[in-house]
């Protein structure tokens, strides 16, 4: 089941990266964001209410919905839309796999969670490969100001979404039902959004392209609805540090349609951080058959 949902998480996540992009144009970013999360949480609620699956929440677990709302389905993705305007979606990628480093760090502050040698070992493998394998992207973008405001941006994003992360922890340690928390904090997120709108004065504006249409369902169905679903369900079965590992294979989802849809040039360097990014994955997940034991005075 692990690896179900990790597979699903990376092969959804690892391609929504260019439907960001497409998201790009005269659309404002927050206006974007919410029409996204709105469409996702309006689904999600509808489908929990006709299969009677949608749970009560506390007063206080509201609460905490509101704060992953704001962390991992509004704010955050503000960030990320908006640093595509400077930066390209490979690099954001990149930069969205320090989620496993940020994890462990709130893991740590927040739980009290060990850090262990396997999580470090797969994590400084995971970041070098993805160095590598974005070489010529780095140091092809130039430290400039629009490329500096971009990567703060994602940063910023990929904190964020690191705290939604510890609050879906907090929820499924209290037993919370994870898809009415997601429904939930979805919704509050898109509220957080339509605020914002309105006090910005930003336009409701619509792209009415299948370039726009198209990307934005399947952010909203896949890229929220399931994406989210799975995801959170891996941090409950394996913990938060681990499964933001899945952050680390986003970029060869991206690099693989760009191989066949864009005519992507494989390098050394590109070459050897597939190896080093799939090194770490079997760092990670790879447990060794413990042997077994004899029972005593067998023959």
């Amino acid at each position: 089941m692990n690896t179900l949902l990790y597979i699903t998480t990376v092969l959804i996540w690892g391609t929504t990266w260019i439907a960001i992009s497409m998201q790009s144009g005269p659309v404002p970013v927050v206006v974007s964001v919410f029409y996204r999360f709105s469409l996702a949480a309006g689904l999600l609620l509808l489908a929990l209410l006709v299969t009677g699956r949608l749970r009560r929440l506390a007063a206080r677990d509201h609460g905490f919905c509101l704060l992953q709302g704001m962390c991992v389905f509004g704010l955050n993705f503000c960030c990320f839309y908006a640093a595509n305007a400077y930066i390209n979606s490979g690099l954001e990628s990149v930069l969205f796999s320090l989620a496993t480093v940020f994890n462990a760090i709130n893991g740590v502050i927040f739980f009290r969670q060990r850090v262990t040698q396997r999580l470090l070992w797969a994590n400084l493998l995971g970041f070098i490969g993805i160095v590598s394998l974005f070489w010529h992207d780095l140091a092809g973008a130039g430290m400039n100001a629009g490329v500096l405001l971009g990567i703060g941006l994602s940063l910023l994003g990929t904190y964020g979404f690191s705290l939604g992360n510890m609050i879906s922890v907090r929820h499924q340690a209290r037993g919370l039902d994870l898809l009415s928390t997601n429904a939930y904090a979805m919704g509050y997120g898109a509220l957080v959004m339509l605020l914002i709108a309105l006090i910005t004065g930003a336009q409701f504006s619509m792209q009415w392209t299948a370039t726009y249409l198209g990307s934005l369902l399947y952010l909203a169905f896949f890229g929220s609805v399931i994406g989210f679903a799975a995801y959170f369900a891996l941090i409950g079965r394996i913990g938060a540090g681990p499964a933001a590992y899945a952050t680390v294979m986003f970029p060869l989802i991206a690099l693989g349609m760009s191989t066949l849809f864009e005519g992507y040039q494989w390098s050394t360097s590109a070459i050897l951080g597939l190896v080093l990014i799939l090194l770490g994955n079997a760092v990670m997940f790879y447990r060794r058959k413990r042997p077994v034991e004899t029972p005593q005075g067998a023959v």
